[in-house]
């Protein structure tokens, strides 16, 4: 019991967090003026997350681009064309949160971990979450004006900005402070660095839900909160999150892609960052059940998918060894058992 929990400690964290904003709201309330404070946070983790991005494992993905590519079209346009046929099933304000979420870039703390536990190419992962992250200044607004400009007060151009200063300025300077001497310290400290900005999508967690509960209280009830909202928020997220999942892995089969290529597409593709999509939810108005309900199917679903990968993989080690102990002793099988330990010890490090 212990055990699992600490496993899992943020997938609790994150209920706890979601109950505490949402129950405590009337005292929490004030959070909802401290614009500044939640910019703050948002800030801060992306620089925490982005000092921790090799660079040199974005070239690697550059020199391969065809891979990345799949998966940032994937991410940026499949996903959301996967949420579209929702709108005519849940209410507006659930499907405003879930269109949030598939609009909003690919998750830079969990995509090239996941990857790497499944033993996929890392490269393809991280070179995804740049690009779409980067990106998200442009395809996030113009997504959103597009499909919610008719159920929410959405400014183009004030989103733009606001993505922008926090989103792509920490990212860029985080890059440059590695550039400049501080990527030792950030490889030296990478998983307190990530256990920051998970605390700080805790406290986006808070935010939200005192967001949910205001919302509640003002329009008398909230889609979310009944058993067919509940329903429909778990149907929805999960089959769009598989359905990306499945279809980035498809498209690299028929693009005769390497089976590590055929993964970090599948991945990186279909997963989305929670810390983004609970900001523009929060701005825009709409539901952040669905964004938190797609965070930990994400968490859960690709952990299971991962672990399959993995053994699989395994299991092809294996029989290499067998095939190679005759020849060379199974020197070569060591040697690739030797280099997935350390993904795998990563892998379970973090949520």
């Amino acid at each position: 019991m212990r055990e699992n929990l600490v496993k899992h400690w943020f997938l609790v964290a994150l209920a706890i967090c979601f109950a505490t904003g949402f129950l405590g709201a009337n005292r929490l309330r004030v959070l909802m003026e401290l614009d500044a404070l939640r910019n703050a946070i948002v800030f801060g983790v992306m620089w925490a997350i982005g000092v921790t991005l090799r660079g040199e494992t974005v070239r690697s993905g550059l020199l391969r681009p065809a891979p990345s590519v799949v998966a940032i079209l994937v991410n940026a346009i499949a996903v959301p064309v996967l949420s579209l046929p929702w709108m005519l099933v849940l209410p507006p304000n659930l499907f405003g949160g879930l269109f949030v979420t598939s609009i909003v870039p690919c998750t830079l703390a969990s995509a090239s971990v996941w990857t790497r536990r499944a033993h996929g190419d890392d490269s393809i992962a991280m070179l995804t979450t740049v690009v779409t992250n980067l990106a998200c200044v442009a395809v996030v607004p113009i997504g959103m004006w597009l499909v919610l400009s008719q159920a929410t007060q959405l400014d183009v151009g004030q989103q733009v900005s606001k993505l922008t200063m926090l989103v792509v300025v920490p990212l860029l300077l985080a890059q440059v402070m590695r550039r400049v001497g501080l990527d030792r310290w950030a490889d030296r400290n990478r998983y307190e660095l990530a256990l920051s900005g998970q605390i700080g999508i805790l406290a986006m967690v808070v935010f939200g839900a005192v967001a949910s509960a205001t919302s509640v209280a003002g329009a008398g009830g909230d889609d979310a909160m009944t058993g067919l909202g509940i329903t429909g928020v778990l149907l929805s997220t999960n089959v769009v999150h598989v359905s990306a999942l499945y279809l980035g892995i498809v498209l690299g089969k028929m693009l005769a892609m390497s089976r590590p290529s055929q993964i970090a597409i599948g991945i990186a593709g279909s997963q989305k960052t929670l810390m983004i999509g609970l900001q523009i939810a929060i701005d825009c108005g709409v539901s952040v059940v669905p964004m938190i309900v797609y965070h930990l199917s994400q968490l859960v679903v690709d952990t299971i998918v991962a672990d399959r990968w993995r053994a699989g993989s395994t299991r092809q080690s294996t029989a290499e060894k067998d095939g190679s102990s005759c020849d060379a002793g199974g020197g070569e099988a060591r040697d690739a058992q030797v280099k997935t330990e350390p993904f795998d010890r990563e892998g379970l490090q973090r949520p």
